[in-house]
């Protein structure tokens, strides 16, 4: 058995994700279980930190997806509690879980990003949105990629090939946020590049190339066994994995994360354009962390116990 002692692992949360992540939080605790680690499953809820303080943790491994659990907050409650944990500090998740600041760090790094705008709910309604939209499209043309400004899981995400489908999008997108992300959409080869950080540095896993339905790479081609094909390694020739592998490290070092991170790219042309950066990947069956961490040959719940262990020693 693990020396770690007392393991916690957040999941579940009030955001739109939240079975997401409780199927994440069970996986991970199963894995660990395999690798020895006793772990308990607890939600963050009202009574979170009272038992935080009675009966304190040697690690937290925070699997809550979506806000709260990316944004920095519940980084911040553990912080002011001393509890040691997995992952970013709440400096950090706040830029990367902001898609356009992220993008903003990643372009200062030297990274490719789609171009792009930025846009406020409240920009549509007192300049017409008819008139933003006509200019969104002269600007960066079609197709284009609408997402929610801060969320993950593909919700209020959705690909635009003509203009009269984009104030649907817009409706779709505003649904999960108050701010829109508009992107070209970049045609390439959709991957997603796990790194992990075991004391030795961020290192990269083997990219994962991710192949949906027609239908788009949506919430239940994300989470429906079946219906998205998956590669790892994924179909790059070397040098193209390479530059993947190395855009994944340089997302991960620009933001300030640590212990592991997930960063979304599309490969065109041979360049990696970086699109978004997860600090708390999902760890579902068909989450595609668990399955870069198989395909470098190691085994979930250690490298996880191992990620703790070293949460627990540096404290938060």
């Amino acid at each position: 058995m693990s020396d770690l002692g007392h393991v916690l692992i957040l999941a579940g949360g009030l955001s739109a994700e939240r079975e997401v992540s409780l199927r994440s939080g069970h996986r991970l605790r199963d894995a660990l279980q395999e690798a020895g680690v006793e772990a308990e499953v607890a939600d963050a809820d009202a009574g979170l930190i009272a038992a935080l303080s009675t009966d304190p943790p040697s690690a937290v491994f925070p699997a809550i997806h979506g806000a709260y659990g990316e944004d920095g907050s519940i980084q911040e409650i553990l912080a002011l509690l001393g509890v040691p944990f997995v992952g970013a500090t709440a400096d950090a998740c706040r830029f990367a879980f902001d898609k356009p600041v992220a993008k903003a760090v990643a372009r200062a790094a030297g990274l490719a990003t789609p171009a792009s705008v930025t846009l406020p709910k409240e920009t549509f309604h007192d300049l017409g949105a008819a008139a933003v939209l006509e200019r969104i499209v002269a600007t960066l043309g079609l197709p284009l990629f609408v997402k929610p400004a801060r969320g993950g899981s593909a919700l209020g995400a959705s690909r635009v090939t003509t203009a009269a489908d984009l104030p649907g999008a817009m409706i779709s997108c505003f649904a999960y946020g108050d701010t829109a992300l508009v992107e070209q959409c970049v045609v390439g080869t959709e991957v997603a590049v796990g790194v992990i950080d075991l004391g030795e540095g961020p290192q990269p896993l083997p990219a994962v190339e991710i192949v949906p339905p027609a239908s788009g790479y949506d919430y239940a081609a994300r989470y429906t066994a079946g219906q998205t094909r998956f590669f790892t390694p994924a179909r790059l020739p070397e040098p193209e994995a390479a530059t993947a592998a190395a855009a994944a490290v340089t997302a991960h070092r620009a933001l300030g994360l640590r212990d592991l991170s997930r960063t979304d790219l599309i490969i065109s042309g041979g360049r990696p354009f970086f699109l978004e950066v997860n600090v708390a990947p999902g760890m579902t069956e068909t989450s595609t962390l668990p399955m870069a961490i198989a395909a470098a040959g190691r085994a979930l719940g250690l490298v996880c116990r191992d990620l703790l262990s070293a949460a627990a020693s540096r404290g938060n």
